[in-house]
């Protein structure tokens, strides 16, 4: 599992997936989160704008992802 450290309260799903280099682009982070191909704490997810916080776990293509506060 790998951390992600965040320095605010939250941040956007889509914009996580690109911060961790999981997506190139924000428009291809839309497209796999809309294609169900990303789960926010075990149960997939289709909100790009889905506010993930410390604690959550995301996982995409066998990488997963715990977010924790900096």
């Amino acid at each position: 599992m790998e951390r992600i450290d965040i320095t605010t309260e939250f941040i956007r799903l889509d914009a996580l997936l690109k911060f961790a280099a999981l997506a190139a682009t924000g428009g291809e982070a839309k497209l796999l989160i809309q294609e169900g191909l990303v789960s926010v704490n075990g149960e997939v997810c289709t909100m790009r704008g889905k506010k993930i916080r410390p604690g959550d776990k995301v996982a995409f293509e066998g990488r997963e992802l715990e977010i924790e506060s900096a």
